[in-house]
């Protein structure tokens, strides 16, 4: 409670520095947030090995007053929160953010902390919406410098908006059929099947819109990049997190599981989001996009194996939920840390170059050479390939749904293996978006003169970076150091005995499975090594000689012969062109002297969102006509006026005079 409290405390401490226009009090307010951080991963660590507390605070809330528990669960969340706010506040410091940013980054930080310890609907609400409304601020943050920034922001405020209303009405609704809104009163509470099913259904939508779940993640790819660059990794590392910790708090906890046919919809909806947002990341050529399309695609995995969970909850297979559930919550941790670092490595490169088009950079190795190795290690761990941490997650996920075909009935024989092809499916589209994104960002020539002009990030944001890197490392080489923490959420959740065991190798209990990651990293290295070595062995036996490299008799090769990220993309929109529909047009130029001599032409590509193309352009164009016609009611007439009060006045007497 001390170590929480002291963590709230130094949010508030550098929301207040951060005011102050001195230079070194800017640093000062940075350093505190990374020191709240530190304090916050600390208690959520201990929340997670037993040590959790709670307190009530009658007099900070109107009504139920203030309720805050850490329990296991809570505190794996209130970890990560502070392990990527500790990342992003050091890759902050002298970012040359403005007064008020600053300022509003450590409440955010207060918020993310707030939402996994309520321990009622009214504080969790508070929690929510104060996350929702201070990272609406920091998104439209830059919205003087950068017109698009304004559009993002609305995006965001509505869908984060209507996803709070959907969950408040869903939690009221389950405070309404108990004796109170404290979340142990809301376990006891006795409520007919039909009244869950509102419940869940409401609350998936909202969480689900946080996490940016397909069709509710339109706000991811604009937000991410409209946010300023020390932002993006509290967004995407921390706060999309909370939309899966709502799914599991409610859905396992305080409705205590439900019918299959929940968790159908939320496998389903993990499985669509994670194909669709790998395929847009695997197509877009924005950095920050690409990487907000990858967060969809990472909480579909993750929401897959929450899925799965339940489903094997609600069918008696206890073990086999745990281990569902184990590695979902794995995922969570390891995304927290690649993304965390993947966003601040992007950030560095938006702030020496002033571009984040792919098709723009190139030739970053040599003159951004720390940036470029830990983009590698996070394009890497997002790639799920060994020894990246990803890996070890996705296996335990792929070994929950495997070992469930011989025993999971006939439901389950339909829909584990589709699971596991959309996991294999979007493992194998993973590794070509960030081969894309790294091959064509990094490395060959610049293809733009602000690539040229490309600087290495300050030491500070090298720092940061760096500290998500070596948690990435951590986590793939030894997973087993975070299995008692989340040993302890999933058991909280769904009371079975340790899913899985061991340290330098997993083991699965009553499960067969075992995988060693070191010895995967060590043998991998092994081979590595020897090939290196037999080339060098080979190459000395000859005397070398410089030659110019085979150019077809085209003369020097150039940066504009390069692949450029949308190239790279071109036969894999081929293979899903009935998915992602592409747009192109071809603008040809004539000289004026003659319409057969052609001065220019001009290529234009785009993959359009579809989701957003069939439900929610129709949406937004009904509005607009339906405001439009709403504008004759007012026409400046008093008495009209005065007439609309009249008739919804009598309305409301009506159906109270009905309904009493």
């Amino acid at each position: 409670m001390i170590l929480y409290a002291c963590a709230l405390g130094l949010c508030l401490t550098a929301a207040l520095v951060a005011l102050l226009p001195a230079r070194a009090v800017t640093v000062a307010a940075e350093v505190i947030t990374a020191l709240a951080g530190v304090v916050a991963a600390v208690a959520g660590a201990r929340a997670t090995l037993g040590h959790g507390w709670s307190a009530w605070l009658p007099d900070l809330l109107p009504l139920g007053g203030l309720r805050l528990a850490l329990d296991p669960l809570g505190g794996l969340f209130t970890a990560i929160t502070g392990a990527v706010t500790v990342c992003a506040a050091i890759h902050g410091i002298g970012s040359g953010a403005a007064r008020a940013t600053r300022a509003v980054i450590p409440l955010f930080v207060a918020a993310l902390l707030l939402v996994p310890a309520a321990d009622s609907v009214s504080t969790f609400l508070f929690g929510w919406e104060l996350m929702a409304m201070t990272s609406l601020l920091l998104v439209a943050a830059e919205h003087r410098d950068r017109p698009s920034v304004g559009k993002a922001a609305l995006w965001y405020a509505v869908m984060t908006h209507l996803g709070l209303v959907t969950i408040m009405c869903g939690l009221c609704y389950l405070a309404a059929g108990a004796t109170g809104d404290g979340f142990d009163q809301l376990r006891a509470a006795e409520l007919s099947p039909a009244a869950r099913d509102v419940i869940f259904l409401a609350t998936l939508a909202g969480f689900a819109a946080k996490a940016g779940i397909v069709p509710l993640h339109v706000w991811l790819p604009r937000a991410y990049p409209a946010a300023p660059g020390h932002v993006s990794p509290l967004m995407s590392g921390a706060m999309v997190n909370m939309g899966v910790y709502g799914v599991v708090r409610v859905g396992l906890d305080l409705l205590r599981g439900g019918p299959v046919w929940w968790w159908w919809i939320v496998l389903a909806l993990g499985a669509l989001s994670a194909l669709y947002g790998v395929l847009h990341a695997a197509m877009a050529t924005d950095l920050k996009r690409l990487l907000g399309y990858s967060s969809t695609e990472n909480m579909g995995l993750v929401l897959i194996g929450v899925g799965a969970a339940g489903f094997f909850a609600a069918d008696g297979a206890g073990p086999l939920a745990a281990l569902a559930l184990t590695a979902a919550l794995l995922h969570v941790v390891n995304h927290a840390a690649f993304k965390t670092l993947l966003f601040q490595a992007a950030g560095s490169v938006q702030r020496a170059t002033g571009t984040r088009d792919l098709d723009a950079l190139g030739g970053l190795r040599t003159r951004m050479p720390y940036t470029t190795a830990l983009f590698a290690v996070g394009a890497l761990c997002a790639s799920a390939l060994p020894p990246g941490n990803g890996f070890v997650s996705e296996w335990l996920l792929l070994q929950s749904l495997i070992h469930a075909l011989p025993a999971s009935g006939v439901a389950g024989a339909v829909t584990m293996p589709l699971a596991v092809g959309a996991i294999a499916l979007t493992a194998g589209l993973a590794v070509a978006t960030f081969v894309k994104a790294f091959g064509v960002g990094f490395l060959a020539r610049p293809r733009s003169p602000a690539a040229e002009r490309a600087a290495e990030s300050p030491r500070t944001a090298i720092c940061g970076t760096a500290l998500a890197a070596a948690a990435c490392l951590l986590l793939a080489l030894d997973p087993a150091l975070v299995l008692p923490a989340l040993t302890a959420a999933v058991t909280r959740v769904i009371p079975v005995g340790r899913p899985v065991t061991g340290e330098v190798t997993l083991r699965l209990s009553a499960i067969t499975g075992s995988i060693s990651p070191v010895l995967i990293a060590l043998a991998l290295a092994g081979a590595v090594a020897a090939v290196l070595s037999l080339v060098r062995a080979v190459a000395t036996r000859r005397v070398r000689r410089p030659a110019r490299l085979w150019d077809c008799g085209a003369g020097p090769v150039s940066a504009r012969m390069e692949y450029t990220a949308t190239s790279f993309a071109e036969p894999l929109q081929r293979v899903f062109v009935d998915a992602l529909q592409p747009e192109s047009a071809i603008d040809v130029t004539v000289v004026k002297e003659s319409a057969y001599l052609v001065q220019r032409v001009r290529f234009r590509a785009r993959v359009p969102d579809r989701v957003e193309r069939l439900l929610y352009e129709p949406v937004l164009a009904a509005a607009v006509r339906l405001g439009s016609q709403a504008r004759r009611l007012a026409d400046g007439s008093v008495h009209r006026y005065l007439s609309y009060g009249f008739y919804a006045l009598t309305g409301v007497l009506i159906v109270l005079a009905v309904i009493s």
